[in-house]
């Protein structure tokens, strides 16, 4: 039986519940505060201010802008450094439904709500009071993560002074409990059988998440399952939205900056690919997300059993991939390789990424909560023996169980705290420079989702087709 939704009544938001113990006993490391303490345009000037190249008027309109669809969302970013030896953040993917919340240190104290306070006052709540919506509820859907989705509902119910649903929305459910009706209204089977009527919903439903939510509907959804197939779940699409966004910011001298891509590529045309690199890069089924369908291959082996391995969609991604200063893919733009942590004591260097989640309201983007992860295995100077890369490389902590619930591998989670921070490497102006690249990666996205939308308001589902050819995918979709 699937699970019930829940209504979370004002007065329901304790801090134990939705945020991790280390989280909520952490003090945040003062540059990080420092860093959350600035406001775009000091942030807009220090950057004109390192990058001279780059317009000034460009930085403070990026920050400035206001997305129509993407509200908020997360980039995972690696800091790297070129042959050269000079360093950047580039980003490897962008999340549509980015968690983050429970593995922030407050900012303030007193604020026990901290981001999630932030993000429903700020950005859902804008959301929700959009004209034209139906009458009905508000609630937060969701297929994993009840930790964090349950303290948006709390935080939705007091800011809003009305109950919240927290509804589970997991993929297949065999009776499931929220749907849309023909109009894209959506609605929540309350405990008594009672399907209630929803204006607006925050939605943290990563799995295949068009296979059960239209495209566009009527109830405002924050953010739209067309956020995801316009790249926020479509790694495909999103390289491409990145391609466009560039050109339109070249004279800008503004950049998204990602390891080399090739999109749409066939399983036969793989190994192509990846000789063409040099023999190391990563393959990535471009619908997956939480670490899943992402191949690091480094060695014959790994590309072998790539090619034997189950799929459900018929094109790949296929990325640069960054290892260390000895082993990395050749592109036109050269290779990366990871700057990684600090050495430990036993000199071990580790991948870490950093996640920025990012909104935006009606001034523009503001960051919201950062954390880091790092791989399993310390980043070898060259590559020996038959273990996997991916243990070296992969830094998700998502870890499905056989029975298709989720788990979380904690211990490799490294938060903005007085001792994690230091282990990082990162300074004031890589914390700018990857809130400026996720806002980037962020607009771009939410410029292609606007190009799916005809001027009257429905899904471009033709348009769509053409720059994302993979049929399995196109079965999927919920008209």
């Amino acid at each position: 039986m699937s699970p019930l939704a829940r209504r979370i009544d004002p007065g329901s938001f304790e801090p134990q519940r939705h945020f991790y113990p280390r989280a909520l006993n952490a003090q945040l490391h003062p540059l990080v505060r420092y860093f959350l303490s600035l406001d775009n345009g000091r942030i807009a000037e220090r950057y004109a201010h390192l990058h001279p190249e780059v317009d000034p008027g460009a930085i403070q309109a990026a920050l400035a802008e206001v997305p129509r669809h993407f509200h908020w969302g997360g980039a995972d970013l690696f800091h790297v450094a070129t042959g050269r030896g000079l360093r950047r953040m580039v980003v490897i993917e962008t999340n549509s439904s980015p968690s983050g919340q429970k593995s922030m240190p407050l900012y303030d104290e007193t604020r026990e709500q901290a981001g999630y306070e932030q993000l429903v006052a700020r950005t859902f709540l804008r959301v929700a009071r959009r004209r034209g919506l139906p009458n009905g509820g508000l609630a937060v859907l969701y297929d994993k993560n009840e930790m964090e989705n349950g303290g948006y509902a709390a935080a939705i119910a007091d800011l809003s002074g009305e109950p919240a649903w927290l509804v589970p929305m997991p993929d297949g459910a065999a009776d499931p409990v929220a749907r849309f009706d023909p109009a894209g209204i959506l609605e929540v089977r309350d405990p008594e059988g009672v399907w209630q009527p929803m204006r607006a919903a925050l939605r943290y439903v990563t799995q295949r998440p068009w296979n059960r939510i239209p495209a566009l509907t009527r109830t405002a959804l924050c953010n739209p399952v067309l956020v995801c197939l316009a790249g926020g779940r479509n790694k495909a699409l999103a390289a491409k939205a990145y391609d466009f966004h560039n050109a339109a910011l070249e004279a800008s001298g503004l950049r998204i900056r990602t390891p080399e891509t090739i999109w749409d590529v066939a399983r036969q045309e793989v190994p192509f690919w990846v000789a063409r690199m040099g023999g190391f890069a990563v393959v990535k089924v471009p619908y997956a997300n939480a670490g899943q369908g992402i191949y690091t291959i480094t060695t014959p082996d790994e590309l072998e059993a790539f090619m034997h391995s189950a799929a459900r969609y018929d094109r790949f991604v296929v990325q640069a991939l960054v290892g260390n200063s000895g082993w990395s893919s050749r592109s036109a733009a050269g290779s990366l390789y990871h700057v990684g942590t600090v050495p430990d004591a036993r000199r071990r260097i580790y991948v870490a990424d950093l996640r920025f989640m990012v909104a935006a309201d009606e001034s523009g983007f503001y960051p919201v909560a950062l954390y880091a992860r790092r791989a399993r295995r310390a980043l070898a100077a060259r590559l020996e023996g038959a273990a996997s890369s991916w243990d070296m490389l992969g830094t998700n902590l998502s870890v499905q169980q056989t029975d298709g619930s989720w788990d979380t591998e904690s211990d490799r989670l490294l938060l903005m705290d007085a001792r994690d921070y230091n282990r990082l490497g990162l300074g004031l102006d890589d914390l700018i420079e990857g809130y400026l690249q996720t806002v980037l990666a962020m607009t771009a996205i939410d410029r292609m989702a606007q190009r799916l939308v005809t001027s009257r308001g429905s899904f471009r589902s033709k348009l769509f087709a053409s720059l994302t050819p993979d049929a399995a995918l196109a079965a999927e979709i919920q008209a």
